[in-house]
């Protein structure tokens, strides 16, 4: 057997920090070992540390240059927690609106066409599997009387960068969607309104706010219906090939976690006065959130439960460049504000992010130890299993789709209809009219369901949008103006837990405060998770969806680019400036094939 081990660093398109080693067998092109790694440190959870908890939602933010509201929004439900104090209800509207914009409908179609999208472009497909080029120009695009696109080859045409009708469109519609968020947050990415108990936004010119805001929505509602077609013709191509239909396969039975996203105004503005009333509170607040939160273990699903959720991650550093903790340091608490014990008592309490102490510590790359500035993140259910879990759009759609949701009754299929809508001047005359867009949860998740999941992620995001503008326009309307409610810093020691969904997937922060200064603070990214490295518990979502490729690549393996690859990892839409919070050695850019 011949074995090429192949280095591919960087593997993201937009900010690097990311790198992949993998031996693979010659004959098979299929890996036999896989390491996906986290090549960068960042120290936000340490220099938090004796800050106002307030000043956490801004400087969270700084995390990601893309999602920076969803880290905001994350720490803004822990702090809300902590600090016992929710918004009012139009706060809370403004809140779901702004969000909506200046991460999903700006973020996802960034990665579907800008980022991972030219992985699918002609320039790409041409070059290295040419007869997929072929069957693509013979082939008639099922959806073409909707975006337009007569032949497969066509849209993998208008993917090409920078000169390709998709991608030159994806710069003016994320614009467009940035426009909308900043009307309420005041900037992007970095909002600059949001505070603990509501936002500061100023609506003393409240209906030219709606007018802007909706005008673009608009615009938006067209585009995602416009997505949606193109994405689910590449899908459906794709899936014809034997070789590519299972590829960047993560885990047989789903083990999935969403966070949930797009709280009901009403209820969560009645959450409580005490950081004790919202924990107790917080479930009912989160089932009525539009995306559900909850938790798939070993296919099936075992909590819809926020606080089980949380009660159940565990976060350990056997192999990354950090200093164990456990039992150095007293530990903050091993109960949740209720009582129940953290990680069900099966594990040490001291792995759950309340009680973690980030301690950097470098040291020489070991394939067989420490090689990854990731943590390892594992979910424990109340039974003992330990498994590694995916974030991301198709798990957050996954969750959603299997409980009675605004879109579907809980058997699987989610169903949207998204209104006609004007503005579409530049794309075609179909995509202004209404349309009933379908979604049916996949056995698997796959590079290609991953990609098709984030795309009517697009037509998710746009009807949630709709709903808060329509909320909004009528609280307005009955003179319910105020947003926020003030907050004072409890005097004795408090915590909080805020989960939302960033587009790649979900955001948990953990909170512990004193008399208004931040105690502890952690921080999990979606891809914290999603690349965190093996352990005796399996592989995580990166490496299992290498490991699940085939390189199909019609060129002889001292050629090979590594496509498959790569196509899997993009397809979470990695960002590892989010996921590890130092470079060390000299920076550089590896893409190198060693035959064995």
């Amino acid at each position: 057997m011949s074995v090429r081990e192949v280095f591919i660093d960087p593997i993201t398109r937009i900010e690097g920090h990311l790198a992949l080693r993998a031996l693979v067998d010659t004959t098979t092109r299929k890996p036999s070992e896989v390491w996906v790694y986290a090549t960068m440190f960042r120290g936000f959870e340490v220099f938090l540390r004796g800050r106002p908890p307030e000043d956490a939602i801004h400087i969270t933010s700084r995390i990601c240059g893309v999602c920076g509201a969803s880290h905001a929004n994350a720490s803004m439900h822990a702090v809300d927690m902590a600090y016992g104090v929710v918004p009012e209800p139009l706060g809370v509207v403004l809140r779901n609106m702004a969000f909506a914009m200046t991460d999903p409908l700006y973020d996802h179609p960034l990665i579907l066409n800008m980022l991972g999208g030219p992985d699918y472009s002609e320039l790409i497909v041409k070059k290295l599997t040419p007869r997929v080029w072929a069957d693509a120009e013979r082939t008639d695009a099922p959806h073409r009387d909707i975006h337009g696109f007569s032949k497969i080859s066509d849209i993998m045409r208008a993917l090409n960068p920078i000169e390709g009708k998709i991608w030159q469109l994806t710069v003016k519609y994320q614009r467009i969607a940035r426009e909308g968020g900043v009307l309420i947050y005041g900037r992007h990415s970095h909002p600059s309104t949001i505070i603990p108990g509501g936002i500061s936004t100023d609506l003393t010119n409240a209906e030219y706010l709606l007018i802007g805001y909706t005008y673009r929505l608009t615009k938006l509602t067209a585009w995602a219906k416009f997505l949606y077609a193109i994405w689910q013709d590449i899908t459906w191509f794709y899936e014809e090939y034997e070789n590519y239909k299972d590829q960047g396969l993560t885990y047989r039975r789903h083990n999935m976690v969403s966070g949930g996203v797009f709280d009901d105004p009403e209820v969560y503005s009645s959450l409580g006065e005490t950081p004790e009333d919202i924990y107790k509170n917080i479930d009912k607040a989160a089932s009525k959130r539009t995306i559900k939160p909850g938790a798939f273990v070993n296919g099936e699903l075992v909590t819809k439960s926020y606080k089980e959720i949380n009660l159940s991650i565990m976060e350990q550093v056997d192999r990354s460049f950090y200093e164990d903790w456990a039992g150095k340091f007293p530990l903050y608490t091993d109960k949740d504000p209720e009582g129940n014990p953290l990680l069900w008592g099966k594990q040490d309490p001291a792995y759950h992010p309340w009680n973690k102490i980030t301690i950097p510590k470098p040291g020489a790359r070991d394939w067989n130890g420490k090689y990854n500035w990731a943590a390892t993140v594992r979910f424990v259910w109340k039974d003992g299993t330990v498994v590694p879990f995916e974030v991301g759009p198709i798990a957050r759609l996954t969750v959603t789709a299997y409980q009675p949701n605004d879109f579907g009754s809980g058997n699987g299929v989610l169903k949207v209809t998204l209104p006609r809508s004007g503005g579409a001047d530049d794309l075609p005359a179909s995509v202004v009219e209404e349309m009933t867009l379908e979604w049916k949860a996949p056995q698997y998740s796959t590079t290609l369901q991953r990609v098709l999941a984030r795309a009517f992620n697009v037509v998710v995001d746009v009807a949630d949008a709709w709903h808060n503008v329509l909320r909004a326009v009528e609280l307005v309307r009955s003179g319910k103006t105020k947003t926020s409610r003030p907050w004072v810093a409890p005097s004795r020691r408090t915590f909080g837990v805020g989960f939302t969904e960033a587009p790649r997937g979900t955001v948990r922060h953990w909170v512990i405060q004193e008399g208004g200064k931040i105690v502890n603070y952690q921080i999990h990214a979606p891809t914290t998770g999603n690349v965190s490295p093996k352990d005796k518990w399996g592989m995580s979502p990166f490496e299992q969806s290498v490991a699940n490729s085939v390189i199909t690549e019609e060129v002889p393996p001292e050629k090979w680019e590594g496509l498959d690859f790569v196509r899997a990892i993009r397809s979470f839409d990695p960002c590892i400036a989010c996921a590890v919070h130092i470079q060390v050695g000299n920076i550089k850019t590896i893409k190198k094939m060693i035959v064995r």
